[in-house]
Parts: C-alpha cells; sequence; structure tokens
C-alpha cells in the first residue's frame, strides 16, 4: 500500500499535497499515514489468522502517541525495552496484559514499575537477569512472567548493527543452555515460565530465517511443554521488512504465513510477534526544504534543511533513502544530499542521481517512518522536527517543531558562590 503519490505532478500524503503541509507546519516535518498504519497490521493479521497471534507493535521504532494510539484501537499490543516506552504505550492506551518487555539491560527500577503494572511477560536475556527479576519480585510480592529469549544462531542477511539472532550478538541465550536457563528460572522464587521468545534482526526481507529459527527451536519448546505446566506462549519477534528501494520487492507475507503457520500450529502454542519497521516504515516521510546548490570542481551538493540529526540512518548504517521532489520532475543532477550538521558523515543520500531542484524547493525523504524521529536528536543545538498525521484529507499536529527553549530545558548555569 502507498499513501504517497503524485497527483498533477504534486506529491500527496493521501488526499493531502504535502506541500500545503510543509506551508502549514513548517520543514523538516515528519509526515504520517494513519491509512498506511491500519492497512499494515490489518494485512498482518489477517494472513496469520490461524494462530490469532497478538501483534505488538515494537515501539522502539517509532514512539509518537498518535502512532501508537492507532495501534491499540486496532488491538495491538506493545513490544517495550524501557520504562518511558512502557508509559508511552499506557498512556496510548495499550493495556498491561497486552505489554510484553524486553532489552539486555532492564534495572531494578525498571523491573518493579513493569511487574507493578502487571505486563504479559519480561523477555530475558540472561541468567543475571532471572535472578534480579526474582529478586525484585520477591520484595514486593509479585510474580514475573517470563519468557526467555533464545539465540538460535540464524543469519538474517541484513546489517550488521541490526543482526541480533547471531551467536556473536549481545542479546539472548545460546540455543545449547536454555534449557539450563529455563531450570534456574523454576528453582527462583516469584517466576513464572509462561513463554520462549526468539528475534532474529530487521529488515528481513525472505521467510527463510523465520523458517531455520522455528525448526531450531521448536523441539525445544515441546519439551519445555513437558516440563513446565505453566509454559504455553511463543513469540517468534518482528524484523519483517519493507521497500526502501524502487527495485525492492514487497516482503511476501502470504510466503512467510506458509513458513511459519505450520510449525506453529503443531507446537500448539499461543503466539505473539514484534513487527516495527513493517507497521510503520512507509507510513512515513520526511519532508524537507532546499536551502542551497553548492558546487565544487568535483562534485555538487544539494544542502537541505534537514540533517544527521533528523535521520540517522544514512550516517550510521549507510541506509537507502528514496529521494522524491515534492513538484514532479524526471530531471536528475548526481551529487551529494547533504545537512547543515558539521559532520562530513552529515548526508541524507550520497553519490546518487537526485532530482534536479533549486534553492526552495521541497523533497522527500521516503520510508522513514520507522527509526527516524526516534532517533533524532538535538545536536548543534537544532531542535527536533514537527510531526503530522494524516488520514484523507484531514491533518493534524501530532509533536509541536522542539524551539531553543525547549532544546535548553533543564539545563543551569554554573553558580560560583555555592
Amino acid at each position: 500500500m502507498n499513501e504517497f503519490s503524485y497527483r498533477d505532478g504534486r506529491l500527496h500524503a493521501e488526499d493531502v499535497p504535502v506541500a500545503e503541509l510543509a506551508a502549514a507546519y513548517g520543514t523538516p516535518l515528519y509526515v504520517y499515514s494513519r491509512s498506511h498504519l491500519q492497512a499494515q497490521f490489518r494485512a498482518l493479521k489477517q494472513v496469520m489468522a490461524p494462530v490469532n497471534p497478538l501483534i505488538c507493535f515494537a515501539v522502539k521504532s517509532n514512539t509518537n502517541a498518535a502512532v501508537i494510539q492507532t495501534f491499540a484501537a486496532e488491538g495491538a499490543g506493545a513490544d517495550v525495552v524501557s520504562a518511558g516506552e512502557l508509559y508511552r504505550a499506557r498512556r496510548a492506551g495499550i493495556p498491561a496484559n497486552r505489554i510484553v518487555f524486553a532489552g539486555v539491560g532492564k534495572t531494578e527500577a525498571e523491573i518493579e514499575i513493569a511487574l507493578r503494572e502487571g505486563i504479559l511477560y519480561f523477555t530475558v536475556e540472561s541468567e543475571p537477569e532471572l535472578e534480579r527479576i526474582s529478586a525484585v519480585g520477591r520484595r514486593i510480592g509479585i510474580t514475573g512472567r517470563i519468557a526467555i529469549r533464545v539465540n538460535p544462531d540464524v543469519d538474517p542477511k541484513t546489517h550488521k548493527y541490526t543482526s541480533t539472532g547471531k551467536k556473536e550478538n549481545k542479546f539472548g541465550v545460546d540455543l545449547e543452555r536454555a534449557m539450563a536457563a529455563y531450570e534456574l528460572a523454576a528453582r527462583l522464587p516469584n517466576l513464572e515460565i509462561t513463554s520462549l521468545h526468539m528475534h532474529l534482526g530487521s529488515p528481513i526481507m525472505t521467510k527463510d530465517p523465520y523458517e531455520e529459527a522455528l525448526h531450531k527451536v521448536k523441539p525445544l519448546c515441546a519439551e519445555l511443554k513437558k516440563r513446565f505446566p505453566s509454559f504455553s506462549h511463543i513469540d517468534i519477534g518482528g524484523g519483517l521488512g519493507i521497500v526502501y528501494r524502487p527495485t525492492d520487492k514487497d516482503f511476501d507475507l502470504k510466503a512467510f504465513a506458509a513458513a511459519v503457520l505450520p510449525p506453529l500450529q503443531e507446537m500448539g502454542l499461543s503466539v505473539s510477534m514484534e513487527p516495527g519497521r513493517f507497521m510503520v516504515g512507509n507510513a512515513g516521510i520526511l519532508v524537507t526544504r532546499v536551502e542551497y546548490i553548492k558546487e565544487n570542481p568535483f562534485k555538487k551538493f544539494v544542502v537541505i534543511d534537514a540533517a544527521m540529526n533528523d535521520l540517522i540512518r544514512p550516517a550510521l548504517y549507510e541506509a537507502y533513502h528514496e529521494i522524491k521532489p515534492v513538484q514532479e520532475t524526471a530531471a536528475t543532477v548526481f551529487g551529494d544530499l547533504v545537512g547543515p550538521v558539521c559532520e562530513s558523515g552529515d548526508f541524507l543520500a550520497a553519490n546518487r542521481d537526485l532530482p534536479a531542484v533549486q534553492q526552495g524547493d521541497l523533497l522527500s525523504v521516503m520510508s522513514a517512518g520507522a527509526y527516524g524521529y526516534v532517533m533524532s536528536s538535538t545536536y548543534n543545538s537544532r531542535g527536533r522536527a514537527a510531526e503530522v498525521m494524516v488520514q484523507g484529507s484531514r491533518h493534524q499536529l501530532v509533536r509541536a517543531r522542539e524551539t531553543i527553549e525547549d532544546v535548553v530545558r533543564g539545563e543551569t548555569m554554573w553558580s560560583a558562590g555555592s
């Protein structure tokens, strides 16, 4: 589904011209399509209907309250990795019993908050974490439900920074020692063994890694069902990919379902999954204005008002984002799309054919709905962008642009007399 398309040469977000949004809210500007969010959730829910999964939106991919609220209204749960994300999910209307808490470094304070909220389960990453959850639960008199994250050593063929299911990654416990970890959990007080969790990385564009991982964990799940009566659930993680390049093919949901449904049905466990990028990646764009066209003897630079602090993926992962002109043109120039931040790594596209634009023109950075605003910063004391949500012809500001006062809030001057 593509809710960003040209009509009469003008790029639209659903039924609203993007240029009108830029005029109303300024740039840089994140724009989200609510209809796309809903369509992605419903498509995944439909194809996985035979196992009726709890679809827990990975809040880390996009923390905007209106985005989370949209999924809450669809019946989604949430996958969170901090007390802050837990707060966001609850604030947006997701019940605690539909929230799972992941992450390798949960603090005692975060664990206590989650236990008191009554979350569905913790995704446990290590044996010391089991001991910590047990200790906190014993201290406050609450039993914590747990799913040990099992690392099946499957290569998802993604960037090394976003691969999470290989032996050398920091996440989870090795398949070989998983049973010993569950046995430890069974001995510790205030823990209830309910689930097994796996997550392979992102973005994954084929069914194969999921198929391989389920084949590896299936015998373990069978043994866990025999040994622990409370074990009844498997979480297959997220990582479903999206189209970034015009030559990419959509993730084949039907092929994915055909691969994972049979083993899941044979296991006889309830199922959850944690998509993030798949739900929001192509629901968002970053709109930016051209400030200068700069040329030297070696290269042309299109200098824009968005920067690496607004969208760090190209600098961090060498990630590709398609660049489209808001006013359609087929003419191109070869060069770099760069921002005003004082870093050579401040680019959103490098050594690429770019739309031929002039100072003052608008560009759209596509596929920016996931890991865009959430990874932004105030580097160079630049306030973070505004966010807008669109549905049909309606649009609404869902996060105000940061002012300079916002950027310095909380700071104090040194007092010489204290």
